[in-house]
């Protein structure tokens, strides 16, 4: 019997999970990967882990990650931290483990743990998860709060599980997701939650609607076009009616740079706001400004690469700024009401799919993710629910197929996406030995 105080039927009872070393625990630093944070200890639990601890599962440890969660500059290492080092793929050491949520997309592949937590801004859930061979959900924005997470974006951020099976991601979901009075997101987080788990449906994609979004795929290699071919059968194959769209949603090009704008914008805010939260003997660098001088004076930090985006964020001016105020507006409508709603609604569709991404590329600081596509920019702008499934191999690499939704649709996407991976089950795991 679990100890008093812990929910016996939450699923989680007894199990290991690791978290993003940018989730704040109790017994451990939370350093982003930086050695600017390397004394990070605030003695104090994010509320997402508060909730795990209370389902019975056990903090094994942190993962490593893309430094600053791959928002420090435009030639960042996935994988690649100073005080990590370097997280391996391990179908290929040599190729990119994807990030920011490296380490943890590792740590579930290689079976160290049934599962992990992540965290995404664009696409750092889902992009590992997929190279690595395993399952990624990146709920809706305010499903998960991301109160005492290291921070980039309050727009964009969200934290979620990194699993070897969509059950697992539906199961750990249930636990920490809900309302938290510190993230003003969360506030509907209560009242749209459900047992996910108990929502799955290996039945779920018959009679479904589903568009492909074919303007997405043509960038991938021949491979990975051809395992998506053979998925979208599957897909026919379990009852469900596939819809093409060709078009790009309106302004779907110019998305990218109203993204960067407010990424940038909020950065400066959010990481500002959070340092001043940490306790100055343990973290001397209360600014972003602080942050790129220490980095200017540690080498150890800037070996591999520099601050680009560091020094663009600085330069922003505030929330208030009619350039940063034109960005996310310009943003959330071509992503949301005139991007993936109007994809839903136009087609009626239930989903959309598209490859992930790539197979994984070479990770080295001239080609480290120069990726060949990507699935995750419509949803992580309009923070909205995106799952990736293993969905077969390009030359022995792990491809992931994507499942977006609307928002607070969490429940169906994973419904859809399990019944998908019930059908096909294309995981296989890695057969590298660890070093």
């Amino acid at each position: 019997m679990p100890p008093p105080g812990i929910d016996a039927d939450s699923g989680l009872v007894g199990t290991p999970i690791l978290l993003k070393d940018n989730i704040e625990t109790t017994e451990l630093p939370t350093t982003a990967g930086s050695l600017a944070l390397a004394g990070n200890s605030p003695g104090r639990d994010a509320p997402l882990v508060t909730r795990l601890r209370a389902a019975g599962a056990v903090i094994v440890g942190k993962a490593n990650l893309s430094e600053w969660a791959n928002i420090r500059s435009t030639n960042s290492i996935s994988g690649w931290s100073a005080v990590g080092g370097q997280a391996r793929n391990p179908y290929d050491p040599e190729r990119t483990p994807c990030g920011s949520s490296a380490g943890s997309a590792v740590a579930v592949a290689v079976g160290l743990v049934p599962a992990a937590i992540g965290t995404e801004t664009d696409g750092s859930i889902t992009c590992p998860a997929s190279v690595n061979g395993v399952v990624g959900f990146k709920p809706t924005v305010g499903l998960v709060s991301r109160t005492h997470i290291v921070p980039i974006s309050h727009s964009q951020d969200t934290a979620g599980p990194i699993t070897t099976t969509v059950e697992d991601a539906a199961i750990v979901l249930s636990v920490i997701a809900g309302s938290d009075p510190l993230d003003p997101a969360t506030v509907e987080a209560d009242a749209r939650k459900v047992d996910y788990r108990a929502a799955l449906d290996a039945d779920s994609l018959r009679g479904t609607r589903l568009g492909v979004m074919r303007f997405l795929v043509s960038n991938y290699s021949a491979e990975t076009q051809a395992e998506f071919e053979r998925a979208l059968q599957a897909l026919r194959d379990a009852g469900a009616e596939l819809v093409e769209i060709t078009e790009a949603p309106k302004d779907f090009r110019a998305l990218g740079g109203w993204e960067i704008q407010v990424l940038m914008s909020e950065l400066k805010h959010d990481l500002n706001a959070y340092l001043a939260s940490t306790d100055p003997a343990q973290v001397p660098t209360r600014t972003l400004a602080d942050l790129i001088a220490f980095n200017d004076a540690e080498p150890r930090e800037t070996v591999l690469f520099g601050q680009e985006l560091f020094l663009r964020a600085e330069a922003t001016t505030g929330l208030e700024d009619p350039v940063y105020l034109d960005a996310r507006a310009n943003s959330l409508r071509a992503a949301g009401p005139e991007g993936i709603d109007k994809m839903l609604a136009d087609h009626t569709v239930a989903a959309l799919i598209a490859p992930t991404t790539s197979r994984a590329w070479t990770n080295d600081r001239e080609d480290d993710d120069n990726a060949q596509g990507s699935a995750s920019r419509l949803a992580a702008v309009a923070g909205y629910p995106h799952l990736t499934v293993p969905m077969g191999f390009d030359r022995g690499m792990p491809v992931g197929i994507s499942f977006i939704g609307g928002k607070w649709d969490d429940a169906r996407i994973l419904s859809l996406g399990h019944a998908y991976e019930q059908r096909t089950y294309e995981r296989r795991p890695p057969t590298l030995a660890a070093p």
